[in-house]
């Protein structure tokens, strides 16, 4: 298997939303073997509603052309939501790499249905981190999905 750098920069910018106290939950945009995007959940530390990991990365890619969206692909270290399935499919992404889906599972068969390829790594750092926070933050992990 070669090497692909960029599940570990969504997860060090996963880690980086855990220090600044949010939920580690991090994602990054790849075109044309480049970041363009990354971001993670910065909704506790900026006081949002919808600053998840995904509209992060797409909010820090700036405006791009729909070209660069549907030939880029997002990688993202849990299930997408509801929310952001939304925006993946707005822009037209066609490629999502998830970290992994045993802790939640986003709404990834609206995703295939709609023709996004998608590959889940079930990636051990990206479950523990995952599986940690929910135990210990349960009351902030359940306003994120919305419980």
């Amino acid at each position: 298997m070669t090497s692909d750098p960029f599940l570990p920069a969504a997860i060090a910018e996963a880690e980086q939303g855990l220090r600044e106290g949010g939920i580690p939950i991090g994602s990054v945009i790849v075109s044309q073997g480049k970041i363009i995007g990354r971001g993670h959940n910065a909704r506790v530390q900026k006081g949002s509603a919808v600053l998840h990991a995904e509209m992060d990365a797409l909010e820090n890619a700036g405006r791009q052309p729909a070209s660069v969206y549907r030939e880029a692909t997002l990688y993202t270290t849990l299930s997408p939501c509801a929310m952001c399935s939304g925006a993946i499919l707005l822009y037209g992404i066609r490629r999502v790499i998830i970290g992994e889906n045993k802790t939640f599972l986003g709404e990834e068969a609206l995703l295939k249905s709609r023709g996004v390829s998608l590959e889940v790594r079930q990636d051990p750092t990206c479950v523990r981190m995952m599986t940690e926070f929910i135990r210990m933050h349960p009351e902030l992990w359940n306003e994120d999905i919305g419980v």
